[in-house]
């Protein structure tokens, strides 16, 4: 059953829906006007009976009681006597054909009254109206009459008993019924052959742009990131399309930024292993070119190769989670200045500068490996596109419990519409390939991971021409 209704398209579930409920509501339709048209009748009538009785006995002792007793009769269609205790009439009113009160002797009211004080002073009773004296004289469909009899027990304002006798006349609802059903079998056919007609056209209308987008979706599960998803004019089908359109560029961008590493990767990959391997056979091959020179280029050229590998699952455990920190009271300043040093001298025959320029000695409550990582990627990228002069800043400020630390350079800066991307893990402004000074190109990507799985934050400000300014915030200890 499950798999049947799996395999029902949404545009046939509309539609079954629909004709559905309209038969439903013939249901309804053909109960209430046929199957339990009498109950309701009488129902309505003992409701009629029992309102009037609840009028006449809140007016009891108004003056008014005569003129409402003959509203209430006319509009009810009933017939009403008020009686003393003893018996005798104060009102009258109504005028239905051969009334059972006007039918009835004394004695008879007496004991009616006498029923209803041992029923707790009330008392609804029904009879035919062939029971009646002289029935005989009346037409044949008003014998098939019921009447009803109600009486109920008062009192006045002086403590009086009253009795009001109320009779109505329930009629005959069978030939009321048998033209009902014969309409209600003409609206029947009607009302399907119209519910079906509209209820197809709803559920074609409604399913027409979901099915649309399915078809783009199952375009998008192939790798068609150009596919477009259109709405149909329900604000929801609208959102939907337009979050999946959002979707799709996503994607597309994504698979772009991926093609792009792969082929920077690549790159990276193949210069160290094509200087390790061409010096291996040199040395194999040639035995004066067994030198400590030789193997020492493939050594840094092996740690190379082991740098971008380490890069890539590094960035990789970053941000599936599964990297864990070990933080510990330690030194940033003094790591800052230390790795500053270090790339000075290995970077002063390049003619590059590094400065330094601090605020106090700073501890912060970190993993001294990671953020030790991401400064030092956060270096490499400010030396990587320092710019024509080669001189990279470096500041360490104290803002209201944090502690900043920012990487200058005078590069070519970037655009305004690349800066929310810039961290992203395959984003590149430049498109080409320009070779590290060691690294892959993620380094941006691993320093927002690793500060963030430490509580801290980054930001980027920059424009073009006038270089960039990398910063990360940590809070210190």
């Amino acid at each position: 059953m499950k798999s049947i209704r799996k395999s029902i398209s949404i545009k046939w579930k509309i539609y079954l829906l629909l004709l559905g409920f309209s038969a439903l509501l013939l249901v309804v339709l053909w109960l209430s006007q046929v199957a339990f048209l009498d109950r309701f009748y009488r129902a309505v009538k003992v409701a009629e009976i029992r309102g009037g009785a609840a009028s006449i006995e809140r007016n009891l002792d108004s003056p008014e009681l005569a003129a409402l007793v003959e509203r209430t009769a006319a509009g009810s269609e009933v017939c009403i006597e008020l009686l003393s205790e003893n018996g005798r009439t104060q009102h009258s009113y109504g005028d239905l054909r051969d009334c059972a009160l006007h039918s009835m002797r004394p004695l008879e009211k007496l004991r009616l009254l006498a029923a209803a004080r041992e029923n707790g002073g009330e008392l609804m009773t029904y009879y035919d109206r062939e029971n009646l004296r002289d029935a005989r004289f009346l037409p044949a469909d008003t014998r098939r009459q019921r009447t009803i009899l109600y009486a109920r027990i008062l009192e006045n304002g002086e403590g009086e008993a009253v009795a009001v006798l109320i009779n109505s006349v329930i009629a005959p609802v069978e030939a009321t019924v048998r033209t009902l059903r014969i309409q209600l079998l003409y609206i029947t056919g009607f009302l399907l052959v119209f519910s079906a007609v509209l209820a197809f056209l709803l559920a074609k209308k409604v399913s027409r742009p979901i099915e649309r987008i399915n078809e783009s979706a199952k375009a998008l599960a192939k790798g068609d990131y150009g596919t477009s998803f259109s709405g149909g004019g329900y604000r929801e089908v609208d959102e939907l399309a337009d979050t999946l359109n959002h979707t799709a560029r996503e994607l597309g961008k994504v698979e772009s930024l991926r093609q792009e590493l792969i082929a920077n990767i690549s790159h990276d990959l193949r210069t160290p292993l094509t200087l390790i391997g061409g010096y291996a056979e040199a040395m194999c091959d040639l035995p004066g070119e067994m030198s400590v020179e030789n193997a020492r280029i493939i050594v840094a050229e092996t740690k190379r190769l082991t740098t971008l590998v380490n890069d890539v699952l590094d960035i990789s455990k970053l941000q599936s989670g599964m990297q864990q920190i070990h933080p510990a009271p330690y030194n940033l300043t003094g790591s800052i200045r230390g790795m500053v040093e270090r790339l000075s001298a290995l970077l002063k025959k390049e003619g590059y500068t590094i400065d330094f320029l601090w605020e106090g000695e700073v501890t912060v409550d970190a993993d001294e490996s990671q953020i030790s990582q991401a400064l030092y990627n956060l270096l490499i990228n400010g030396i990587n596109y320092a710019g024509a002069d080669k001189r990279v800043t470096v500041r360490q400020t104290l803002e209201d419990g944090w502690v900043k630390v920012s990487v200058e350079d005078n590069g070519e800066g970037i655009g305004e519409e690349h800066l929310p991307y810039i961290w992203d893990r395959y984003f590149k402004v430049d498109k080409t390939h320009r070779r590290a000074v060691t690294g892959t190109g993620l380094g941006l990507s691993i320093v927002k991971s690793v500060v963030e799985l430490h509580g801290g934050r980054v930001g980027v400000e920059s424009k073009p021409g006038e270089g960039s300014v990398f910063w990360i915030g940590l809070r210190m200890k």
